[in-house]
């Protein structure tokens, strides 16, 4: 198999460890050499913030460079932009519509750009965009959007749903699990 590359991004404290942790369980579960980068970018909330994860038969780094990534996965609009040209012609993009204003918006210096995913669509990318934010919500905790995007990314593989299910009980916290696997399911089926 060739080297498959997966990029998680979003705003630092979205959770985007958890989600590549995720991830990478499946796939070595599958039997997969899987190289997982550390997180680069800010690790407090609001900075921009990139996780790469690399799968294959043998993968030997898991830096992504421009072009080559098969799938982005984002946490936030403005960031799925601003990685999309590390996506790979033909590559999809999963994405949650939340938004959150960047430095130079809230200064007023910038207004966040409006139309996001059709602007993307409109450069002939495959977007699938949930409101990962409010599925969250309603699995009871906001903070979950992490794993409602997982949910997602899950119904568009063929991995089997008992090896997202055995990495989410082995990733996250007991007292968490049952909201994680609400919020995993109601991300599936959006």
């Amino acid at each position: 198999m060739n080297t498959k590359s997966i990029m998680i991004v979003g705003v630092g404290g979205q959770g985007s460890l958890l989600a590549s942790r995720l991830i990478g369980n499946v796939l070595l579960a599958q039997g997969y050499d899987v190289k997982v980068s550390e997180v680069h970018g800010m690790s407090q909330r609001g900075g921009s913030v990139v996780t790469y994860v690399k799968y294959g038969d043998e993968v030997f780094s898991p830096v992504i460079e421009k072009g080559e990534a098969d799938v982005i996965i984002s946490f936030e609009l403005l960031e799925a932009a601003r990685w999309v040209p590390y996506l790979k012609k033909g590559g999809k993009l999963i994405t949650s519509t939340q938004t959150l204003d960047p430095m130079p918006v809230i200064t007023g210096a910038a207004e966040y750009p409006a139309e996001i995913v059709s602007k993307l669509e409109a450069l002939g990318i495959t977007v699938t965009a949930i409101d990962a934010l409010k599925l969250a919500e309603e699995a009871g905790n906001a903070k979950a959007s992490n794993v409602v995007l997982m949910g997602k990314v899950a119904s568009q593989t063929d991995f089997d749903d008992k090896l997202w299910q055995d990495a989410i009980e082995q990733c996250v916290p007991p007292k968490f699990l049952e909201l994680n696997k609400k919020a995993f399911e109601l991300g599936k089926n959006a």
